[in-house]
């Protein structure tokens, strides 16, 4: 007779199952993870389908979450990049966090909100989800942009800012006379203290120790230790755990163990911010938000277009470009976790009452599902705005059309200009579009595949097409469609892989591989790092590069048959060895350190140097 399973691991089962489901279907809508996250909490909680019955232990313990992303964030960060981000931090954040908390306070005590209640409702209006408003950007891979940066200042500075809040909410309960003291603070300070000297004394030589034993889970559980003690440090003192954490990340950032760190602690960020995500959703009061959908709806959205509002003038004020400043907007534009802990708070001192509390924790939970809605309408709106229409009408006619303006079309269009040859470039790509724009480029929004795009493009008059599109697939079918409508035209095409290259083949087309010459001047500077003189490792880079186009052309022939392309190439191999191993190609070897012969040797097996040493080039430093 068999046990009944544990009650942890059904709960376990439940939230991974649904996860697996909620969360590829909401990012094959377009949607995004977070969202998928947020509603299938929802539907867990007890609102929903009732299946986890006591959400608030579940966003306890993945609340751990935010803490391993900070933890990350700060890995990224070294020590002197972190504090040239100061001026952002203190400066935007506490323009944001002050700003926006006198609106709140402003704004409820119109509605005749008592005036302590109001600045507490104004408080945890002011602080922002780290997790979503970070993860969301992650997502899209945005927190390298301006706005992306500028969101992780303020939101670091909303951590800072817990401890002058929690005493402010203290200070204002009715009937409480307590002031201000060194004792609240210099615990805090020492924390700090303590973290930064064991970070820069003590963690790297026991991560050294660890790493010597070469056991990997040993490892793992170092990295998850340091994080949770640091997380119980802080929290002891009352500072939050991610801005400990993230602190402790900084300190690690220089660390020759960083990207094992990275990699260990990467698959439980992941897995407890999905948690954390499904247990803020399980917060949600579907029966109170049925019971009063025009307050928690209207409310929601009026917190949130405010902040927006306000967030928006703080970035474009601080010199942030439109784009970038309404990243920053939405990003930063909903209510935050720590909200909950305020308003808690708020009725355990009598501020309010617990229905007040209940409706305001549902406000809360609401704009946080706002949150990744606003990114995908800014991403539409954004389309929209730079493709009327679905495409912008193109007003020049130029020599030369440029398909695709990305890391390739880029510095081929810089030439072109540079030699005083104009060029129409079409991007569908609208975020890359707008940065270009911003660096004074001019592009225009089209799909390359359509017709009427490309005479709009002047694609009749044109003297050369350019096909540096990222997509392979997209690609080949602009190639197709202008070898079909235009077979004179002359091509230059990007092949991104060789089998990119054998399709641009059938139809004609001699590509550029993107990295194949990019690799050819790496090997040759290998080559010289190792000793080989600059001239010899140059022509070896070149019999192989005249090498590998005849075998491209002979591969062509038996593309489809794999078989053969693993003899040919088995074959090409001996043959390069023979190649370059040829006396009269490499007369001349340099040393690596006193070593004669730098692998070059022949299928005999016999070192080969002819050249005197003092003929040699001296080994270049590594």
């Amino acid at each position: 007779m068999s046990a009944a399973a544990p009650p942890y691991l059904v709960q376990s089962g439940v939230f991974l199952a649904a996860a697996v489901v909620a969360v590829p279907l909401f990012k094959r809508l377009g949607f995004g993870a977070v969202l998928g996250y947020l509603i299938a909490g929802v539907f867990l909680g007890p609102s929903g389908f009732a299946l986890v019955h006591d959400p608030e232990r579940v966003l306890d313990f993945a609340e751990f979450g935010v803490v391993l992303l900070l933890f990350l964030i700060g890995l990224e960060l070294e020590p002197a990049r972190a504090w040239a981000m100061r001026r952002p931090i203190f400066g935007l954040g506490g323009l944001q966090v002050l700003g926006t908390t006198a609106l709140a306070l402003g704004g409820a005590m119109l509605l005749g909100v008592e005036w302590r209640e109001a600045l507490i409702i104004g408080m945890g209006v002011a602080m922002s989800s780290t997790a979503l408003g970070l993860a969301s950007l992650e997502e899209r891979g945005l927190m390298s942009t301006p706005g992306g940066n500028a969101s992780f200042a303020v939101l670091l500075f909303q951590d800072l800012a817990v401890i002058p809040v929690l005493l402010i909410a203290a200070l204002v309960a009715p009937g409480h006379h307590a002031k201000l003291s060194a004792s609240a603070v210099l615990p805090a300070l020492a924390a700090i203290v303590a973290i930064v000297a064991i970070g820069r004394t003590l963690l790297r030589p026991v991560m050294r120790a660890v790493a010597k034993t070469g056991l990997r889970e040993l490892f793992v559980a170092l990295a998850l230790l340091i994080v949770i003690g640091v997380s119980l440090a802080m929290q002891k003192v009352g500072l939050s755990m991610a801005l400990g954490t993230f602190l402790a990340g900084v300190l690690l950032a220089d660390s020759e163990y960083r990207h094992e760190l990275q990699l260990d602690i990467e698959p439980f960020k992941g897995l407890l911010l999905g948690l954390f995500f499904m247990a803020v959703g399980m917060t949600v009061d579907l029966r109170l938000v049925a019971a009063n959908p025009g307050t928690v709806f209207g409310l929601a959205l009026l917190i949130v277009a405010a902040k927006f509002a306000l967030l928006y003038g703080l970035a474009r004020a601080t010199g942030q470009a439109p784009r970038d400043a309404g990243l920053f907007a939405v990003a930063l534009s909903q209510v935050g976790e720590f909200a909950f802990v305020i308003y808690g708070l708020g009725e355990a001192q009598k501020n309010f009452s617990a229905r007040t509390a209940d409706t305001l924790n549902a406000v809360v939970a609401v704009t946080m599902l706002v949150t990744p809605l606003l990114f995908v309408a800014t991403d539409r709106f954004l389309r929209r705005r730079l493709a009327p229409g679905k495409n912008e009408a193109i007003d020049e006619r130029k020599p030369v059309i440029v398909a695709g303006f990305g890391r390739f079309g880029q510095v081929l269009v810089r030439v072109l200009t540079a030699r005083g040859i104009e060029t129409t470039v079409i991007d569908r790509d609208p975020d890359q579009i707008e940065l270009m724009r911003e660096f004074g480029w001019r592009c225009y929004y089209g799909d390359a595949t359509r017709l009427d795009v490309l005479r709009q493009a002047g694609i009749d008059e044109a003297r050369l097409f350019v096909l540096a599109i990222d997509e392979p697939a997209q690609s080949i079918k602009v190639a197709k469609l202008l070898r079909e409508r235009w077979p004179a035209l002359p091509i230059v095409a990007r092949a991104r892989s060789r089998t990119e290259a054998y399709a641009f083949r059938e139809l004609g087309i001699v590509s550029i591989r993107e990295t194949f010459h990019s690799s050819l001047e790496a090997a040759a500077e290998s080559l010289m790092h190792l000793g080989m003189p600059r001239h010899t490792a140059q022509q070896v880079v070149r019999e192989f590069e005249r090498y590998d186009r005849k075998m491209l052309e002979h591969s062509f022939a038996v593309r489809h048959d794999r078989k053969a392309l693993m003899s040919l190439a088995e074959q090409g191999r001996r043959d390069l060895e023979e190649l370059l191993s040829n006396e009269k190609l490499l007369r001349e070897v340099g040393t690596l350190d006193g070593v004669t012969d730098v692998s070059v040797r022949g299928r005999d097996g016999v070192a080969r140097n002819d050249t005197p040493r003092g003929d040699a080039e001296p080994p270049r430093a590594a």
